[in-house]
């Protein structure tokens, strides 16, 4: 059901964002508003994104096996690595073979190029997935404190760096939680997961219950910006206000799809 609803999200992104011209005109604006960011956050922006290579993306995949070689656990090893690389395959695949982006509104350069789903999302998203299936119960707070918000900043990174659109970070939250909700579902139908019957972690719990306020709050932000502002000005609402609006829309979006997959893991070994 999760991997359905996954799929379906960044269907739904898709043909709102892409293909209305409300959507582009909404999209190109946030675009442009993010011109009016200051140097310090664009150039952190580019310095996070920067990291994320086809060696760093590697290394990770090699981190995730060797957690789980070390675990002895082939089957979680290769679930988690599968996240990865077929989340990468999936997305890669659609935004450069598949998805159109039709001119429905006059754009010229890199405005006019698709660029969904986002593979920097993507990439951030499956690697706190992965983690989440590999890394033993009793660290996973541990790691969800470290990797949970970098996962989800990496999203509104790329709308402040103008590399992506809104659209392009909550399709890729939808794909990436989709596939990795199917690599749970392949490792439950193998009965490798088991029920954790030990005591409730208490600093995990404060950590979830912080993360969830912080999605809420973003989201309500961002429906607050937008909805104010394109209710007042239609189309032609302030630019700065739309990017504002989607950088909080970005961080609800992932860590939502992050919050979803933790809900799935819960108390599971």
């Amino acid at each position: 059901m999760v991997a359905a609803a996954g799929f379906v999200f960044a269907a739904v992104v898709y043909v709102l964002a892409v293909l209305t011209k409300a959507g582009q005109t909404i999209e190109n604006a946030a675009l442009r508003g993010a011109d009016q960011d200051n140097v310090t956050e664009s150039d952190a922006a580019w310095d996070a994104l920067g990291q994320i290579t086809v060696y760093s993306l590697a290394a990770a995949v090699v981190a995730v096996a060797l957690v789980g070689v070390l675990r002895k656990r082939w089957d979680l090893t290769v679930a988690a690595v599968g996240v990865i690389v077929v989340g990468q395959v999936v997305v890669q695949a659609l935004k450069r073979f598949v998805l159109p982006r039709p001119e429905l509104v006059e754009v010229t350069g890199d405005y006019a190029h698709n660029s969904l789903p986002s593979g920097h999302t993507t990439i951030a998203m499956t690697v706190l997935f992965a983690a989440i299936i590999v890394v033993p119960w009793k660290w996973r707070g541990v790691m969800l404190f470290f990797v949970l918000p970098w996962a989800t900043a990496i999203g509104q990174y790329t709308l402040t760096a103008k590399w992506h659109r809104l659209s392009d970070t909550l399709a890729a939250d939808g794909i990436a939680l989709a596939v990795a909700a199917l690599a749970a579902w392949w490792l439950q139908r193998k009965g490798s997961l088991q029920p954790y019957t030990g005591p409730r972690r208490a600093g995990r719990v404060v950590l979830v219950v912080f993360w969830s306020f912080v999605a809420a709050a973003t989201l309500a932000l961002g429906g607050i910006l937008w909805g104010f502002s394109l209710a007042n000005e239609g189309l032609n609402a302030d630019e700065w206000v739309i990017y504002l609006g989607a950088g909080t829309f970005a961080t609800a979006g992932s860590l939502i799809a992050a919050l979803t997959y933790l809900a799935c893991w819960r108390r599971i070994a």
